[in-house]
């Protein structure tokens, strides 16, 4: 026993100096450990840079003394070879949808809407938002490579800008322009060629956030406000939350930016990137796909019918007001015989002498439509009703249609010039120092008579005004999870959202006398159940004791 016990502790002896040994390390790499930085998550390169490959202010083709923007145009071309011929068959170019054969569907085609009316006649004032140079009227040559602007999509210094009355042009010298006060100042253009990149939410904005002549007038849920949206304005577009970019959605091929074409659809397929990889992110399901909440949540029984985005943008123009009315018949008032303005609550105009009265509205409650993706549109071809208002379009959807949604919509109500003979609607010629024009005349048989002989459509010589709608979808400005609508926001019987949705039964909102009787019938039933049944259970207790 002795020898065994000897060796047990001739053997211990290292193991203890080997323990300590190893206390030691262990404290001292502890030591080290607290002095160093915490770990860090795998490094990814800044969302700016991280699918940026070349340096184009080191492009020798870009190293030229350039003069004006088709000259900066010919140099990108030298290296993007096939950018032209991609881009001239695009909306974004031609103004008319490519998907359409009869070159109708398109802002430079038939169509119109009740915000500014109509491009052809009033070009140099409308083609600021083109993507081209020089598109001053209906002899401007699309075919022309050197015409296109690739700087109002890719400019990444913030300094290019064109002036709002020069058919797509910047400025030469200092230009004030007189509407706004605002100067305008000549490109740098060796900078600008330098500096471009891809396009970030400013470069869409600077056309998409000042549609029909201002900021947050056309669409609700796109101005200003986003280029740099808090959270709570937009999950999608913030800094502090995905900080997306518009391509990020509106996916592009060949310079053909995702999205819809008029009577087009965005998509015709209800795919998520986990089904198929290949499809755009134009939709909610891209992403989220056709189940985005969690198991057993109610909601997910909803996405064959609702939008995701009626639940998610409770209301549009949050930050800044935007125009739900325009009354073209009451403009070319005079105060001390010179056109005036009156401002609203918000700062922007509330009459204008060339364009009439607006109304303004903020956080407003969208209407609702079923909606498939396509939209019927009335051209300057289409004879309309003047006795009611005429929708100049409208969503195309029904409850039996399996590729329709209840979406959110905007809509803008108008009264604009038409034709009271022929019943069409009338193109006035608005913009121009002639004096057929009618922000220089004031006089609108003269600019009506004017806009229709551009076009060469046939006019009465007789006109009046008519009411009009005219809707966007809205898909913009999601609100963060916790803003989006409760079920009663439509399951309820007073001031449903869906009030105006008929044909099917809504629980909550609805009030069928059989069902309804059915139900209570049921209720009674089961109370009377469960009296009987406690009746029963006492009688029997009683029996027993």
């Amino acid at each position: 026993m002795r020898i065994r016990s000897t060796s047990i502790h001739w053997r211990a002896g290292p193991a203890l100096a080997l323990l300590g040994a190893v206390m030691l390390l262990t404290a001292i790499a502890a030591v080290s450990l607290a002095s160093q930085p915490a770990p860090q998550p795998l490094a990814h390169a800044p969302k700016e840079t991280r699918w940026i490959t070349a340096d184009h202010s080191k492009f020798p083709a870009l190293q030229g003394n350039f003069t004006s923007g088709p000259e900066v145009t010919k140099a990108c071309l030298s290296c993007h070879t096939e950018a032209a011929s991609q881009i001239h068959k695009t909306i974004h170019w031609t103004w008319k949808c490519p998907h359409d054969e009869t070159g109708t569907m398109g802002k430079y085609g038939k169509t119109l809407n009740n915000f500014c009316v109509a491009v052809p006649s009033n070009e140099p004032r409308c083609t600021s938002c083109h993507i081209g140079y020089g598109f001053k009227d209906k002899t401007f040559d699309f075919s022309d490579a050197n015409k296109i602007d690739c700087l109002v999509c890719h400019d990444r210094t913030g300094t290019y800008k064109k002036f709002p009355t020069m058919a797509g042009n910047p400025v030469s010298e200092p230009t004030v322009f007189p509407e706004d006060n605002t100067t305008y100042l000549p490109p740098d253009w060796n900078k600008v060629a330098q500096g471009v990149g891809r396009p970030d939410r400013t470069n869409c904005g600077n056309c998409h956030f000042y549609g029909g002549g201002g900021d947050a007038v056309k669409h609700g849920d796109l101005d200003s406000s986003m280029v740099n949206p808090p959270r709570t304005l937009d999950v999608h577009m913030a800094k502090d939350g995905a900080n997306f970019t518009c391509a990020r959605c509106h996916t592009t091929e060949a310079h053909r930016i995702a999205g819809r074409c008029y009577k087009t659809p965005a998509a015709t397929h209800r795919k998520s990137l986990v089904e198929d990889d290949t499809v755009s992110r134009i939709t909610c399901e891209s992403c989220h796909t056709s189940t985005p909440h969690k198991p057993g949540v109610k909601a997910n029984d909803h996405t064959d019918k609702v939008a995701c985005q009626t639940c998610h943008i409770p209301a549009f123009a949050r930050e800044l007001a935007t125009k739900m009315s325009w009354d073209w018949s009451t403009a070319g008032k005079m105060k001390d015989g010179k056109p005036f303005k009156t401002k609203n609550e918000f700062g922007v105009s509330s009459y204008d002498s060339k364009k009439g009265d607006f109304d303004w509205q903020k956080n407003v409650v969208p209407v609702y439509a079923w909606f498939n993706g396509t939209m019927e549109y009335l051209t300057i071809d289409d004879t309309i009703n003047p006795d009611t208002r005429v929708a100049i379009n409208s969503p195309v959807g029904a409850r039996e249609d399996v590729n329709s949604r209840i979406y959110p919509f905007k809509m803008h109500t108008g009264k604009q010039p038409y034709d009271t003979k022929l019943k069409r609607f009338v193109i006035p010629h608005l913009f121009g120092k002639d004096d057929a024009a009618y922000w220089k005349s004031y006089d609108w048989a003269k600019a009506i008579a004017a806009g229709m002989d551009y076009i060469k459509q046939e006019y009465s010589g007789e006109y009046g005004f008519v009411e009009t709608s005219y809707v966007f979808q809205t898909t913009h400005m999601v609100a963060p999870k916790e803003q989006s609508l409760a079920c009663e926001s439509c399951h309820t019987r007073e001031n449903s959202r869906l009030q105006q949705l008929a044909g099917f039964y809504m629980p909550g909102r609805d009030s069928v006398s059989v069902i309804d009787q059915l139900g209570w019938g049921l209720v009674i039933l089961s109370l009377a159940g469960v009296f009987m049944h406690g009746l029963a259970r006492v009688i029997a207790s009683k029996k027993r004791s």
